[in-house]
């Protein structure tokens, strides 16, 4: 079967190689799964360049998010040949391959109506957008959320979801192809980061009481001038750093405007409660098939085109996943 490898560290296009390798057997407690669609991260990037915090030995293969059949199960596993799944194959065994054993409690069901490239589009940010909004957030129905980098992939997943939950959504984004996609998945009024001032625009959209969640996955200056339009007992909920620079939480500033700096470790919170991420993601399917969700998927690759697929995503011009197909070729055996 065809793999692609981190063989030595760098970016994309310097540490990933494709190579051939046996197909493999699931041991117990595993299935082994036909990759149909793998949706890529920025997290496949910093593996490549060893600047993520896990760094497994060379080599290894990347690759977080898949969906595709059960073709064997290992002994003890209740899933079934045949089932269509999503699954996070934990490293190094990734799943950009076209085949790859996985925890059965890496592996989650799907319904026959999501496509492949949803479906690999669907764990990773929609989970970490429903704990970060229900969970750490409280929502309520009628509550003010804005989301930064609303276009991306964890930002378009949580307008979605706040929509869903009843709040008033409020986005950012950068340029007006991105502003168009936020008012398409249903913001009531979406910024540009480049040319406006977000602060500005959510005080007068809220009469001067600002949002009461504020959903950052950008952190830096993005997290700083939040601060200036967070309501009274607000959530900042810090999703990641995208940005770059870890931002200061000045506890005065928070104790003087009485809101809360809220983190969101969504892989802590699955490795403590992993049964409350299965009943999440049971909740995640109902919506979808009220078709209150969708994953947006910004194009699909052919498994060849891997480190161009992840230098665009470097570059950050993207909207929503990027999703890379394995090819219908016979494994060797």
């Amino acid at each position: 079967m065809r793999a692609w490898q981190v063989q030595q560290l760098g970016d994309p296009s310097e540490a990933l190689h494709q190579v051939e390798l046996a197909k493999p057997r699931p041991e117990s407690g595993e299935v082994l799964i036909k990759v149909e669609a793998v949706a890529l991260n920025f997290l496949d990037i910093l593996l490549c360049q060893g600047k993520y915090q896990e760094k497994p030995s060379l080599p290894f293969t990347p690759g977080a998010e898949i969906s595709g059949t059960v073709t064997e199960a290992g002994e003890g596993v209740s899933l079934k040949a045949g089932q269509r799944v999503l699954a996070t194959p934990p490293l190094p065994r990734g799943g950009l391959t076209e085949w790859v054993c996985v925890p059965e409690d890496h592996v989650y069901s799907i319904p026959d109506s999501m496509s492949w490239n949803e479906a690999a589009s669907m764990f990773i940010t929609y989970q970490t957008a429903y704990y970060a909004l229900h969970r750490r957030a409280g929502i309520q129905p009628g509550e003010v959320l804005l989301v930064h980098a609303g276009a991306g992939g964890v930002g378009s997943a949580a307008i979605q979801l706040g929509l869903a939950v009843g709040a008033r959504v409020i986005a950012t984004a950068g340029g007006p192809e991105k502003v168009n996609i936020c008012k398409e998945l249903g913001a009531e009024a979406v910024i540009d980061y480049r040319t406006e001032d977000f602060v500005k625009i959510v005080k007068e959209a809220t009469e001067g009481r600002g949002a009461d969640v504020i959903f950052d996955p950008v952190g830096g200056d993005t997290f700083d001038r939040s601060k200036k339009c967070i309501a009274f007992e607000g959530r900042l909920l810090v999703i990641g750093f995208a940005g770059g620079r870890i931002a200061d939480a000045p506890t005065n500033h928070a104790l003087v405007k009485n809101y809360s700096v809220v983190g969101v470790h969504w892989g802590l919170f699955r490795r403590l409660m992993p049964e409350r991420v299965i009943q999440a993601h049971r909740e995640l399917m109902e919506l979808y098939e009220k078709g209150a969700i969708r994953p947006l998927v910004y194009k699909q690759f052919p498994f060849g085109e891997l480190p161009q697929a992840l230098n665009l995503l470097a570059d950050r011009k993207t909207w929503g996943k990027l999703i890379l197909t394995p090819p219908v070729v016979q494994a060797v055996k």
